[in-house]
């Protein structure tokens, strides 16, 4: 998985990221932090969800919830059904979201929130 911009799931990434974005406005308390919890915790939601990661917990802070429910909803809607996206390719893109929240977590508390949302 090269650049975004090369990424054949790219629309995944977007729809990841509106639901991120929308949490960041509701919540003026999420900061890049609690987001790289919530994505990490999302990862495990999914596996869940697709009869893997039984005996791993996720999270139910409150400032986590919509953002793991958020991926999830996405995982049921997309993964096997939407260009042959498999488990594996859907939780790779959450992680490569996830990673962009640490590079942009470096500026400041909401600093991934002020990157996406002009653009999202």
């Amino acid at each position: 998985m090269g650049d975004l911009e090369d990424d054949e799931h790219l629309d995944v990434c977007q729809n990841i990221e509106v639901g991120l974005k929308r949490q960041y406005e509701l919540h003026a308390d999420l900061t890049d932090s609690i987001c790289i919890f919530a994505l990490e915790n999302a990862k495990i939601a999914v596996r869940k969800q697709c009869g893997f990661a039984k005996n791993e917990r996720v999270t139910d802070h409150a400032l986590a919830i919509g953002i793991i429910e958020w991926c999830a909803a996405i995982g049921i809607e997309r993964i096997g059904k939407i260009n042959n996206l498999t488990l594996a390719e859907y939780v790779a893109r959450i992680e490569k979201i996830k990673r962009s929240v640490i590079r942009h977590s470096e500026y400041g508390p909401r600093a991934y929130y002020e990157f996406i949302k002009n653009f999202v």
